[in-house]
């Protein structure tokens, strides 16, 4: 039979070492459990990071995406323009591709260790609850058996008292009958109520062992196996959880690498020579080069031949060299009207204001191509009305086509002012057949007044008709004249009469009016549109030709008003841009 106390002492170290391994494995999964928490702190960070980065991406691409402005079309003609919108569009989609990144770990990782976090959590505490209410149920059971066992032996001792008293008192001659047989009772009863707790412990001992086998070989061993399970599955979700992280980033891949590969073939079709044309195209003047300038001999001062018998010429040849009467050449120079400028682009150069012009008239046409398209719809919708009146009145519709009707009128007359301008811009437009002959229509200004030297002191002109190119350079300003129609000013030169005293000039080349000029001041000369001169003075960069009328009359005109053809064996015509 084994002691008793190293019984309970066993017992004691059992029940210990369980709730040992049961703090343990307390302990072992709530690590797991933060460490579940964790990962799903770094899964949200990480989705944070995409959705901030995606934001980022985005509003850079906004930046510098193409303003709602006039550059936007001017812009959109060169291909490295283009390729870079592109990039930008694609870039934009790039960032989509982050978004869903995030949007994907938030739903496919994190709202699911969210969900298991709460579930495992409840999975945990049952268990150990289950495991601690096994433990203190075998506990209870070894008290009742301690309990159980105490009993029955005090029960032997009080009936071993019991029968020695029965004994002593039946050995005594001096004691009563009486006396003997209570004694034998109260042994009698002794030994049944030890007989009684006898079988209780047995009993409730063989009850216990049951319990405590089951306890130590199904209940405890199943919940540990449930733990292990539990531990498990948290093992097993943290590694599908991983693999989702890197799948949601291998999904969007083949998408980044279409945007990739659109950057790439944006960039392989930008033509840097189509990019030249375009800029050739857009500020392609029209005008035509300046013609060679001859040399002048100074020295000697009293020949006179046909480039300078102006009177003009000696003068400024006296007061002003020659080098600062002349600006630069018209490529070079800057345009300082920057502005809107007039309606019929009489600003620009004749090339350039072909093409606005011929851009206007397309975008009326559009604007008078969508009116009609919204009367045609209207006309059908009224049409519909008059055949079922239930579905409205058709007088509804007559003023919002009276107005269209109208619009259309006024943006015709506009397309017919604007083909107007540009009939007359394409007309007098030089042709490349006389790209030899024909001298440019160009003038430079002083800002300052420049003195001639003659008798009476005359000045030239130091305004301009409208629609020109000035360039400020210390005090002097070139001008662009471009073949629109000028404008006279008010500071038209008045010449006096001197040239009419001196010998007759030879004819240098022939000019044709433009348009109409009325010469009011003395030493110009009144002419019609399309009336043909004789040149016998060019411009000496004042902005006036010498011109004779059918060999007698003579006077100044504008060289903005008239169309020079120099003889070929006479002084190139001296061009100012």
């Amino acid at each position: 039979m084994k002691n008793p106390d190293m019984v309970e002492e066993t017992m004691g170290k059992c029940w210990s070492a369980t709730k040992d391994q049961f703090d343990n494995l307390e302990k072992h999964t709530q690590w797991g459990i933060e460490f579940v928490e964790k990962y799903t702190k770094f899964v949200k960070e990480r989705s944070e990071i995409e959705t901030n980065y995606a934001k980022q991406i985005r509003n850079l691409s906004k930046k510098y995406q193409p303003k709602k402005n006039s550059r936007e079309d001017e812009e959109s003609k060169y291909s490295f323009c283009r390729a870079f919108l592109t990039t930008l569009n694609e870039l934009n989609d790039y960032a989509g591709q982050h978004e869903v990144i995030a949007e994907n770990l938030t739903s496919q990782i994190i709202a699911e260790l969210s969900r298991y976090l709460q579930d495992i959590k409840t999975e945990r505490k049952m268990h150990f609850h289950d495991g601690r209410k096994a433990q203190q149920h075998i506990e209870s059971s070894w008290k009742q058996l301690e309990s159980c066992k105490r009993r029955f032996e005090r029960d032997c001792k009080e009936a071993d008292r019991a029968q020695q008293y029965f004994e002593k008192m039946d050995a005594d001659i001096n004691v009563t009958k009486a006396d003997v047989e209570k004694a034998r009772q109260q042994a009698q009863m002794r030994h049944q109520m030890a007989s009684d707790s006898k079988g209780d412990y047995s009993s409730y001992l063989q009850k216990f062992n049951q319990e405590q086998n089951d306890h130590y070989y199904t209940i405890i061993p199943n919940i540990f196996q449930k733990l292990q399970d539990m531990e498990e599955k948290r093992i097993e979700r943290i590694g599908v959880c991983m693999k989702t992280f890197a799948d949601v980033d291998r999904q969007v891949l083949p998408i980044v690498g279409k945007c990739l590969d659109g950057m790439t073939k944006a960039a392989e079709s930008i033509e840097p020579k189509d990019d030249s044309k375009q800029v050739v195209e857009s500020y392609k003047s029209g005008f035509e080069p300046p013609g060679e300038v001859e040399f002048e001999d100074y020295g000697q001062a009293m020949k006179r031949t046909a480039s300078d018998t102006s009177l003009t010429n000696s003068r400024e040849g006296k007061e002003k060299p020659v080098s600062k009467s002349k600006g630069k050449l018209w490529p070079f120079i800057k345009n300082k009207n920057k502005g809107s400028g007039p309606e019929d682009f009489s600003h620009l150069p004749p090339e350039q204001r072909r093409k606005k012009l011929q851009g206007k008239i397309d975008d009326l046409n559009k604007d008078i191509q969508k009116d009609m398209d919204q009367r045609d719809a209207l006309t059908k919708m009224k049409d519909v009305y008059v055949k079922n009146p239930q579905m409205g009145d058709p007088a509804s519709v007559d003023p919002r086509l009276l107005e269209i009707g109208q619009n259309i009128e006024k943006l015709q007359l506009e397309v017919q002012k604007f083909e107007g301008w540009l009939a007359e811009v394409e007309e007098r437009m030089p042709s490349k057949s006389d790209t030899q002959r024909r001298s440019g229509i160009f003038e430079t200004q002083n800002n300052t007044t420049v003195s001639n030297n003659c008798a009476q002191d005359r000045e030239r002109p130091l305004s301009s008709p409208d629609g020109s190119y000035t360039e400020e350079q210390n005090s002097e300003t070139q001008v662009i004249k471009v073949n629109t129609h000028p404008v006279p000013t008010s500071s038209t030169p008045e010449f006096d009469d001197e040239f009419d005293d001196e010998e007759t000039l030879p004819t240098i080349g022939t000019c044709k009016a433009l348009y109409p000029f009325e010469g009011h001041n003395e030493g110009t000369i009144s002419v019609a549109e399309g009336e043909l001169l004789y040149v016998i003075e060019e411009d000496k960069g004042d902005g006036w030709t010498r011109v004779r009328r059918n060999g007698e009359e003579e006077g100044y005109v504008p060289t903005s008003y008239v169309e020079v053809f120099l003889e070929t064996n006479a002084k190139g015509a001296m061009t100012y841009i």
